[in-house]
Formats: structure tokens, C-alpha cells, sequence
């Protein structure tokens, strides 16, 4: 197996790890690790397109659950944000008529 391939599959199982634990900075530097990788996979000539196919798509799955995952957790927020604006505003209105 090349660097580059062997690259992608450690930033790819940093990534799930990451994943994992819900630690979004290193999924932010690990992500930023994969598009090096992938850069340098594009301008090295002897790389094995099997194995860079098989690499490439057991990536492309990890980013796919990370978009779910984030989707998940953004809309978390979002509804979190919800329930706290209507406690405000119920707190406001007791406190118009208390």
C-alpha cells in the first residue's frame, strides 16, 4: 500500500474515531488532513485504483455518517433554541401578570 493510501486510511479511521466521541475539532483538522491526502493521491501517478477506489468510497461512507451526525446535532440545537425562546417568552408573561 502507497503513503498516500496508507494517509487516507489513517485520517478516515481518525475521522470515525472522532466521529465517535463527537470531538469536532478533530474532525475539523481531520478533515483538513483528507483533503491533503486526497490532493496528493490526485498527483501521484503509481497508486494502485483499486485500492484507491475501495479508500476513496470507505471514505466517502464516514463523510456521509458525519453529515448525518451533524445534521442530528444541528437540529438538536435548533429545537433546544426553540424551547428556550418559549420559556422566555411564558417567563415574560407571568411575570406581565404576577
Amino acid at each position: 500500500m502507497s503513503l498516500v493510501l496508507r494517509r487516507i486510511e489513517e485520517a478516515r479511521e481518525g475521522l470515525v474515531d472522532a466521529l465517535a466521541k463527537r470531538n469536532w475539532e478533530a474532525i475539523g483538522e481531520l478533515d483538513l488532513a483528507c483533503r491533503s491526502c486526497v490532493e496528493d493521491v490526485l498527483s501521484e501517478a503509481s497508486v494502485n485504483e483499486a485500492e484507491l477506489r475501495d479508500n476513496l468510497e470507505e471514505l466517502l461512507g464516514v463523510y456521509k455518517q458525519l453529515l448525518e451526525v451533524a445534521t442530528g446535532e444541528r437540529q438538536a440545537i435548533v429545537e433546544e433554541m426553540s424551547q428556550i425562546t418559549q420559556a422566555q417568552k411564558a417567563s415574560k408573561v407571568y411575570h406581565l401578570f404576577g
